[in-house]
């Protein structure tokens, strides 16, 4: 019988398409999750991945056993979390999986309905567990059973890769990225969007975080000059970089609305200027323990 992480790992390289993105997905070095496909293929008799294309596919065969893996591995997943909600001291427990900037804000406010409305979903005796990260790495473990529910942004350039047919998802929320700068003691940006003018410095964000992939091209397509000045990998940190004055940074609205109401921050340019997207909640489409389910359904009379 193969190990149940071999099958983790042909999940991790047909979602990637690449051997050594799926072994930093798996926390491993390239040779030894080379090693472990292989080892997989040697159980299953044939070859499972077809090493000659870029991205990498998987054979017939491969595709046939990805299927079997994927059931196995989620059903384990949610067998495991199930059992451990149970002995949590007596206590129901919801597990979600999301962002760090949202858990500050949208998941916040949103656990804060749940917790304090009428009918109240999360009283007394329940617990919520919050894991944050990269989206890319909170949807592996709604993949893997580890979390019941994922709260992630949605754009076409950023899409949260899930096993096709095994998810649901709602909209919770729409935002969009503004471009905002602080504001001098007269309260007039400190910094402007103008073609052919002085170039303003840009705060911008690091690679792997979902705001860089939103904001993607569409920096690039702006007339506006704009000098690349300081990369964060934390929209939190981006925004506090905006706020000292340190140039203009593309922020989402529910972030720093309250910032511009109260004139600390700017916000420059219009409609034009501004990049929108969703804020989506999944879950796998079989059944969640109670708390779970009453999460989403109350979630979902709420939209």
């Amino acid at each position: 019988m193969a190990d149940l992480k071999l099958f983790e790992d042909l999940i991790a390289l047909a979602q990637t398409g690449s051997f050594v993105r799926a072994a930093e997905l798996r926390h491993v070095t390239h040779p030894a999750f080379g090693r472990r496909i292989r080892a997989l293929e040697e159980w299953a008799g044939v070859p499972l991945v077809d090493r000659q294309r870029t991205p990498v596919t998987l054979t017939p065969e491969g595709e046939e056993l990805l299927k079997t893996a994927s059931q196995v591995v989620e059903r384990v997943g949610h067998a495991r979390h199930r059992i451990r909600s149970g002995s949590s001291a007596g206590n129901a427990v919801v597990r979600i999986a999301t962002g760090r900037s949202l858990a500050r804000t949208l998941v916040s406010d949103w656990i804060g309905r749940l917790r304090h409305k009428t009918p109240r979903v999360l009283g007394k005796d329940t617990q919520v567990d919050i894991s944050t990260g990269r989206m890319q790495d909170m949807a592996r473990l709604l993949e893997h059973g580890r979390v019941d529910l994922l709260c992630g942004y949605e754009h076409p350039a950023l899409s949260v890769e899930l096993t096709p047919g095994s998810y649901r998802y709602m909209t919770l929320a729409t935002d969009k990225l503004v471009p905002v700068c602080q504001t001098d003691s007269r309260g007039r940006p400190r910094h402007a969007l103008e073609e052919g003018g002085t170039p303003a410095p840009l705060i911008s964000y690091a690679g792997g975080l979902a705001m860089a992939r939103i904001a993607g091209d569409r920096l690039d397509t702006f007339p506006y000059a704009l000098t690349p000045f300081v990369c964060c990998d934390s929209p939190d940190g981006v925004h506090g970089l905006a706020l000292k004055g340190l140039g203009v940074a593309w922020l989402p609205w529910s972030m720093v609305a309250g910032d511009c109401r109260r004139g600390v921050l700017a916000v420059l340019g219009g409609r034009a200027e501004e990049i929108s997207f969703e804020v989506r909640l999944y879950r796998p489409r079989m059944q969640l323990s109670d708390l779970a389910e009453a999460v989403w359904e109350a979630t979902q009379r709420g939209q």
